[in-house]
Parts: structure tokens; C-alpha cells; sequence
């Protein structure tokens, strides 16, 4: 699963976290790398420890932007840039899908 992420992300941190700011570089990854890593997943059926996996990813890349090894600091840059764990983006996404 995050097999293409890894590598969209460092793309991402090697050419422009020097000279960006960390709001820029948070939209870059939502906006380039987080559909690599969501792709086609709302069509299947994910567990907990799914979930908890994709959410991981994206918090280990979130503890890399803001320079930190803490959850707590993650959380609170989160909610300092409204900022939605995937498994939530999934979770509207797949109401989307069995909707339509």
C-alpha cells in the first residue's frame, strides 16, 4: 500500500522542504502523494489494523515535516492546520462510493 507513497513523499521533502514552508509542503503531499496512497481503496473492505497502518504513514511523514517524534505534537499541528487523518478522508470517500 505504501509502497508508491514512500517514494512520492521524499520526492516532495527532497526538492522543497528547504525552501517551503511547512503549510506548502502539507498541501503538496495532500495534494500529489496522500492519492497515491488512497487510490482505489474506498471500493475495498479495510480492518483496524488497516486503517491504523494508512494513518501511521501519514503521521511518520507528518513527524518528518514538523521535525518532532511525538504523536501529541502531530495531533496538535493536525488540528492547528485542520488537518484530516486518512482513514477519515477514506471513510467520506466510501460514502461517496456506495452512494453512487
Amino acid at each position: 500500500m505504501p509502497n508508491n507513497f514512500y517514494p512520492a513523499a521524499n520526492a516532495v521533502f527532497g526538492k522543497i522542504v528547504r525552501v517551503a514552508s511547512e503549510e506548502v509542503t502539507l498541501q503538496i503531499i495532500l495534494c500529489k502523494c496522500l492519492p497515491v496512497l488512497l487510490y482505489g481503496l474506498e471500493s475495498c473492505p479495510l480492518n483496524a489494523s488497516d486503517t491504523r497502518s494508512i494513518n501511521f504513514v501519514i503521521n511518520f511523514v507528518l513527524m518528518k515535516l514538523f521535525k518532532t517524534s511525538g504523536i501529541e505534537s502531530v495531533k496538535y499541528c493536525q488540528m492547528i492546520f485542520k488537518f484530516q487523518l486518512p482513514s477519515m478522508r477514506l471513510n467520506r470517500q466510501e460514502s461517496k462510493f456506495m452512494i453512487n
